[in-house]
């Protein structure tokens, strides 16, 4: 596990039950977007979270307008599977973690 992944989940598990979009995890973690969305997309193949799009409406609100935002949460297993792939981490050492999916456990 990368120390850009870790940074990513540790910025997830700030607000574990919350749905946060990309660039708000970007600027949270200190990382670019670049680096955060190959990062999520690995965290959702995984099963660790999910992704939605905002409803339109949501975006008809704002002034000006804006783009709409892709939004990422931890699925019912994902924080669990996070917290113990980050203690892995620690414990281990990061080359040593892995993501797995969420059903079936963090191992190295």
């Amino acid at each position: 596990m990368t120390l850009q992944t870790q940074l990513v989940l540790r910025t997830l598990l700030e607000t574990p039950t919350k749905a946060r979009y990309g660039l708000e995890l970007s600027n949270s973690a200190g990382l670019a977007p670049g680096t955060v969305h190959p990062i999520l997309a690995r965290l959702e193949s995984a099963g660790w979270v999910e992704s939605f799009w905002e409803d339109e409406s949501e975006i008809e609100k704002t002034d000006p307008p804006r783009p709409k935002r892709r939004y990422y949460q931890f699925t019912p297993d994902g924080a669990e599977s996070a917290r113990l792939g980050l203690a892995q981490a620690f414990q281990g050492g990061a080359a040593s973690a892995r993501l797995r999916p969420a059903t079936g456990g963090i191992g190295a």
